[in-house]
């Protein structure tokens, strides 16, 4: 068998492929699927950084054999007619994007997605595109907020499949997108809309993803544009700094994660007089567990038991117009200079 992999020359294709790439979701929403997705995601030594003996030992001794029943009771809760939520709404956005940048370079530009854990793989989606014509390849992480254990784990992932193919395309790579201006603009956007139709709670919480606090002290740079992002959010939609809470969720063990923790927020904010809450998931570009079940659901159970009487979700951007306008929009300068976006240009706008 060759060492390296080489593709047979295709017809004439797109020569410039984008690849949206979404963190993973189960195949399934019970045990076995779950285990297999868990085993995947928690054996990467970007997500947990322990001496891989000793989290080995933790992961199969323990994790793989309490967790997963109850994270499909989770699933379960959220999962849909056409599958995860996940999976659904990250490969409506990839369908949108295609429609837009065929619009604007008609022939040339191909959009898809891929999962970093579970299917469809990152090296499934590149050797397809590799078969249809790739020549140039831009990967699009849906983290706009950079973090070791999300956005250079993509790019682990990338390099392990590149480096098995005899000839790699020309190759770029968004790292983040957390101070984009359309992005904030689309995320504002949400906002005031929800507030047009649902009136506006007292506190506006800015839920993102925790990661260990240790990770942060070692250097990475999440929790800064987490901030940032918060900071610019506020600005666009000029609100006091009373009014919004910037808070983490989704932590598990022991060690300190990053803080405030959304939980322990939600549970305290009704003893302090405040009854209502509106919640958005900045760090999220498409919905998930994490946001249909553990805001929109366990958050919303915690803050009516605490005392709260109005707990509302404002879902992620999702397939929606801005996001898609916002994305298309940093595709297009990040694909500067290369063909595809610099000779004859259609613009219908």
């Amino acid at each position: 068998m060759p060492r390296y992999l080489a593709f047979p020359a295709p017809e004439k294709g797109p020569s410039l492929a984008v690849v949206l790439v979404n963190l993973g979701t189960p195949d399934a929403p019970d045990a076995a699927s779950v285990r297999r997705y868990l085993s995947d995601f928690l054996s990467d030594p970007r997500v947990v950084e322990q001496p891989r003996w000793l989290w080995w030992l933790i992961l199969h001794g323990f994790v793989l054999r309490v967790r997963p029943a109850r994270s499909a009771r989770a699933y379960q809760s959220i999962w849909t007619a056409d599958g995860s939520p996940l999976q659904v709404g990250t490969c409506q956005l990839a369908s949108r994007l295609d429609a837009r940048l065929q619009e604007l370079a008609p022939g040339r530009v191909r959009v898809l997605h891929a999962m970093r854990y579970g299917a469809p793989s990152l090296a499934d989606t590149l050797a397809r595109l590799a078969g249809e014509g790739m020549q140039r390849l831009l990967v699009v992480p849906l983290f706009p907020q950079f973090s070791a254990t999300t956005t250079a784990s993509v790019l682990d992932a990338l390099g392990r499949v590149l480096a098995r193919w005899r000839r790699p395309p020309e190759l770029r790579f968004v790292s983040d997108y957390h101070a984009d201006e359309m992005h904030i603009d689309a995320l504002a956007r949400s906002v005031q809309a929800h507030w047009q139709t649902h009136g506006r709670g007292e506190r506006l919480l800015l839920s993102f993803h925790g990661i260990p606090q240790r990770y942060v002290e070692n250097g990475d740079p999440y929790l800064d544009q987490c901030r940032a992002t918060a900071a610019a959010l506020q600005a666009r939609l000029g609100i006091e700094d009373q009014q919004v809470i910037v808070c983490f969720q989704s932590r598990v063990g022991r060690e300190p994660w990053l803080q405030p923790y959304f939980d322990a927020t939600l549970d305290a904010l009704p003893a302090q007089g405040v009854r209502s809450v509106d919640v958005l998931s900045p760090g999220f570009a498409v919905d998930c567990l994490e946001t249909l079940e553990e805001i929109a659901m366990r958050g919303r159970d915690s803050f009516l038991k605490a005392g709260g009487e109005k707990f509302h979700f404002i879902p992620c951007l999702n397939d929606s117009d801005d996001q898609v306008q916002a994305l298309a929009s940093l595709i297009r300068r990040q694909c500067a200079g290369w063909p595809e976006f610099s000779e004859r240009l259609v613009d219908p706008a």
